[in-house]
């Protein structure tokens, strides 16, 4: 029987290929992208990716591909917003890649006439009249009312019933004062005080209602049946279920597409072996030229086969709900939210306070820290001891605002006068070496740069105009970078070279090139030599960058007005990391009861910090132990006294305080904690047979025949996948294989009541 045709045909060889070009890109925007986890990717059957926050419009799905073709050998299937297969660049790479378009209604908005208010929201919430409205000609229902934009959301509601041009009946009431002040004339919109006598006192005089746009309804079977058809094969799909790319510090809300896609593949396929992935895709300033991210992994969730009995037998919305309930707090799981902004940077701020080696964290160790003090401030942050430190160190970070300085460079506050003139002398003359290998390429590649910035900056603003809740839309200034750089940098250099060769052909830049040189090999030269000067010039500069940004607190430190201030504030950050340290390890085992156990960074304030001397017994190696509430491992030293000691990791400190040899961190997989795959057998094997720890064996569970059949078969499964990449190897035919292991992103559609068990409409 043929295999039928595939719905979204993805081509291997052109997705491999487009992935290794646009890698390139990563590369030169990222300096560091870390993948956590990933030994967690199921390496067969069909998965479902559910990746947030989408907080870098197409940069995150091409990261995400990159890092799954490179850890586990598998290519996925992203939903992508359908008006971004209009692009020309964008569509063409979509379509290469197998992308699922996705219809949005909130991307079809047209301005409705006239203008709408709630004549009853205490008695009747849902019913919304018009004046000089037309909705019987503009509305559809099953499609969207959407109010202006306040504070970057903008307030929708679906439309259930159209009972004239001026009067219309919604599904759900509108929630939340902003939207019932537009919709009231309230001054101040206040949700839970709605009475007709508060409402009437509180309404403009003059009101006449607000403003507002109608949206289409949108099917989406089509998107359904590609999804289940890709998974049906045993492939990948990628979701971002937050329905857009945005730049908040927390989650947007999840949209139920993903559990329908999940309970709807395997109401029809139960035994697909269906999992779902969450991924957390951590960065650090996303938006910025040579940031860094940490794309995390965490367990794959299967699916209860009681969450499909429901869906199968009519209870879909609750089906629906529980699981997005478990999607939404697998994510939660894998990336670090914040409320607000200014609860971000003060987590940032604790989080560099309790590191007192003032020691670089691996940027892993970062995103964990993070997690764990964000849980922590959301659940103690009423406590007087939380809110007079939180007090305390919004005072230090405005205090290094007004400084100009960063808080590790607050140390240079101890250094004499003498070492401080020589650290400047020294930085200025490496600097201005620097200069001469980062001059060329500069210039040379300068019209990109500026070109860049100023579209990314536009296309910004259009997407924040558009969008319902962008802050400032930044999540879509990297995508516009990496675009345009791409589609002028081949221009430019195209450019250099006829430039060069055109002056060779008429006086040979002036003698300097030989006769016998023929042309062809000066174009071939101009296409290496102009992209190399630039790849060094990005180098090069970018130490640079680092060094200048560090002149700044030594010339604080001549100066003696500045000085004093700055040996304050030293003082004022001991003080400060002492109070955050104890306050972290007062609270920290009542809320981690493993929190001494698996401690991400040493406490120096306590007794027996320092690790005594290694016996010639003692392993030289960290052991490694797995804790299976955090399904993370950490390394510990073994004491000589029989007691375990954490590992300060504090920007890489070893247990002696001691910096790494490595110190760009390139190698993390040897850190137990956040390596992408297991200890090795070995390595697990001696711990197991450790006779200390013989006490905490369990006992082995008993197998029928038919479990131990499915073991034998995994088994063999396992070993034939082993010789077949052998063979590949041998025979050199592998994959592709890389470096390193809203606006119109990438979407999952929302959903609404339909018939059959695979179709919804969203």
């Amino acid at each position: 029987m043929a295999r039928r045709k595939e719905m979204v045909p993805m081509i291997p060889w052109a997705y491999d290929l487009l992935l290794w070009t646009m890698s390139v890109l990563v590369d030169l925007f990222f300096r560091e992208v870390h993948p956590r986890g990933s030994w967690r990717i199921p390496r067969r059957g069909p998965v479902m990716f559910v990746a947030a926050p989408h907080a870098n419009q197409f940069v995150d799905p091409l990261i995400l591909m990159r890092v799954l073709r490179t850890e586990a050998h598998r290519r996925i299937a992203i939903l992508i917003a359908e008006k971004s297969m209009h692009r020309r660049f964008i569509g063409l790479c979509a379509r290469i890649a197998g992308c699922v378009p996705v219809g949005r209604a909130l991307d079809s908005t047209k301005p409705g006439t006239g203008k709408i208010y709630l004549p009853d929201p205490v008695n009747d919430p849902t019913l919304v009249r018009g004046v000089g409205t037309r909705f019987d000609k503009e509305a559809q229902v099953g499609g969207l009312l959407v109010l202006p934009t306040i504070k970057g959301n903008a307030s929708n509601a679906e439309i259930l019933e159209i009972k004239g041009p001026e009067e219309i009946r919604v599904k759900r009431e509108f929630k939340g004062p902003d939207a019932l002040g537009q919709l009231t004339g309230k001054r101040n919109g206040d949700d839970e005080d709605r009475s007709a006598e508060n409402a009437g006192t509180k309404s403009t005089e003059d009101f006449q209602g607000t403003i507002y746009k109608t949206a289409p309804k949108v099917d989406q079977t089509k998107v359904y049946d590609a999804v289940f058809d890709r998974l049906d094969r045993g492939g990948c799909v990628c979701i971002f279920p937050e329905g857009g790319s945005h730049d908040r510090t927390e989650l947007l809300p999840l949209k139920p597409g993903v559990a329908i896609m999940a309970l709807g593949s395997l109401a029809a396929n139960p035994d697909s072996g269906l999992t779902i992935v969450p991924c957390g895709m951590n960065y650090f300033h996303a938006h910025k030229f040579r940031s860094r991210a940490v794309i995390e992994f965490g367990p794959p969730l299967e699916v209860p086969k009681e969450l499909v009995e429901m869906y199968s037998s009519g209870e879909r919305r609750e089906a629906t709900r529980q699981l997005l309930e478990m999607v939404y707090n697998a994510l939660v799981a894998v990336t670090v939210t914040s409320p607000d902004y200014d609860t971000l940077m003060l987590i940032q701020a604790a989080r560099r306070l309790y590191n007192p080696t003032g020691k670089k964290l691996p940027l892993p160790m970062v995103v964990e820290l993070n997690r764990r003090l964000v849980a922590g401030y959301t659940h103690y942050k009423d406590d007087p001891r939380i809110i007079g430190l939180k007090k305390s160190v919004n005072q230090y970070n405005k205090q290094l605002w007004l400084l100009g300085v960063r808080d590790h460079q607050v140390e240079y506050a101890k250094f004499s006068v003498p070492k401080v003139v020589f650290t400047l002398i020294y930085r200025l003359g490496k600097l201005a070496i620097l200069s001469v290998g980062t001059l060329p390429g500069l210039i040379l590649f300068a019209p990109v740069f500026i070109a860049s910035k100023i579209i990314s900056i536009k296309k910004s603003r259009e997407a924040l105009a558009a969008s319902t809740v962008k802050l400032q839309g930044r999540d879509v200034l990297a995508t516009w970078k990496l675009l345009v750089a791409l589609a002028l940098a081949p221009t430019l250099y195209a450019l250099y070279t006829i430039l060069l060769t055109y002056w060779t052909y008429r006086n040979r830049v002036q003698g300097y090139i030989p006769e016998w040189v023929p042309l062809w090999m000066v174009v071939l030269f101009g296409f290496i030599f102009f992209p190399s000067v630039t790849f060094a010039a990005l180098r090069i500069g970018e130490i640079g960058m680092d060094i200048l940004k560090s002149l700044r607190p030594l010339v604080l430190s001549l100066n003696p007005t500045s000085a004093n201030t700055l040996n304050k504030l030293r003082d004022k950050r001991i003080t400060l990391s002492a109070e955050v340290t104890d306050l972290i390890n007062t609270l920290g085992p009542e809320m981690f009861p493993d929190f001494d156990h698996v401690r991400i960074v040493a406490d120096p304030y306590r007794d027996g910090y320092i690790q005594e001397p290694e016996s010639p017994r003692t392993p030289k190696s960290p052991s490694h132990t797995r804790t299976p509430s955090e399904g993370t491992f950490s390394p510990s030293f073994p004491l000589r006294r029989g007691h375990t000691a954490s590992v300060s990791v504090g920007g890489g400190s070893s247990a002696h305080g001691h910096l790494p040899r490595n110190e760009s961190f390139g190698n993390l997989a040897n850190f137990g904690l956040f390596a992408t795959r297991p200890p090795s057998r070995s390595r697990s094997r001696s711990n197991s047979m450790n006779a200390r720890d013989a006490g905490g064996f369990k006992g082995f569970s008993t197998i029928n025949k038919d479990s131990l059949d499915e073991v034998s078969k995994k088994i063999r499964g396992a070993m034939q996948e082993r010789g077949k990449r052998r063979s590949r190897r041998r025979s050199g035919d592998g994959g592709w294989e890389f470096a390193d292991g809203e606006g119109d992103g990438v979407e999952t559609p929302a959903s609404e009541e339909g018939d059959g068990n695979r179709k919804k409409e969203v």
